[in-house]
């Protein structure tokens, strides 16, 4: 066994399960972390990443497992239910049809430093001046959601098509400028991160199916359980978190990211071009 490749598919499952519900772009860690650690070549670890974003997705449908029960046993009869899932679906569409139309020139033209780099930045710099604003919550639980808000909140989800600008930090944030609690913009990012990350890993993951081999399944189970761990724990610490705190210390952080990533990119020190 390959105790040094089983510790860094640990390490990797570890950064995605952090990252991937904070406002600080899961994509851009894992880069930085898959060349720190020089793990598996290129196209390999495109499909770790991949499958290991499963893992993930398991944990928010873990942590919120008695309201997704409740929601599923009671969809055929009961209107909250029916709105809810109506309301993520809403959500949903938009990014869904821009990355199927647009997925492949975003890509090919935003998928580079400087790009990646100025949309960290540019996202910390909008962090700090939502968090400056007065906010004004009309929106004090995912239940009491609306479809117009909904809506709104799938439309901030299509900035995170811009490479490095996170998913999480468009929706929650998004949220809250269009009048979220913090609780009700933290959590339908993560109800609204179930079909979204689902649909992109597995459409991702059946192009990348031929890449796939048994011999790889130990080190790949050994991320997705990272992930689902670290995520687990991501999300519930994230809820603790911003009871109490705003998200002026992401902003920061993404800014210092983002200075990061022109400073590997300008040195060479590491290969963010996909």
């Amino acid at each position: 066994m390959d105790y040094i490749l089983v510790i860094k598919a640990l390490l990797m499952g570890l950064v995605e399960g952090l990252t991937e519900f904070l406002p600080i772009s899961s994509t851009g860690h894992l880069i930085l972390a898959g060349e720190m650690l020089n793990f598996l070549d290129k196209s390999k670890r495109d499909v770790f990443e991949i499958f290991i974003q499963l893992g993930a997705i398991l944990a928010v449908c873990w942590e919120y497992r008695s309201k997704l029960w409740r929601v599923g046993t009671q969809l055929g009869h009961d209107a909250s239910a029916q709105r809810f899932v109506f309301n993520v679906m809403v959500a949903f569409l938009p990014a869904a049809v821009l990355g199927l139309l647009f997925s492949s020139q975003i890509k090919a033209v935003l998928f580079q430093p400087v790009p990646v780099a100025i949309a960290f930045i540019v996202g910390g710099v909008i962090i700090l001046w939502a968090e400056r604003r007065e906010h004004t919550v009309v929106v004090h639980s995912v239940d009491s959601m609306r479809i117009r808000d909904a809506l709104k909140v799938g439309l901030a989800q299509c900035l995170a098509l811009i490479p490095g600008t996170s998913r999480s930090g468009a929706t929650i944030i998004g949220g809250l400028l269009f009048g979220l609690s913090r609780n009700a913009a933290a959590e339908f990012s993560f109800f609204l991160a179930i079909p979204t990350l689902s649909a992109a890993s597995l459409y991702s993951l059946w192009k990348h199916r031929h890449g796939l081999s048994m011999d790889d399944l130990f080190v790949f189970s050994l991320g997705f359980v990272a992930a689902f761990v670290s995520a687990l724990i991501g999300v519930r610490a994230l809820l603790r978190f911003i009871s109490n705190h705003t998200f002026t210390v992401f902003a920061w952080y993404r800014i210092v990211f983002g200075i990061v990533v022109l400073l590997t990119a300008h040195f060479g020190w590491v290969n963010w071009t996909l």
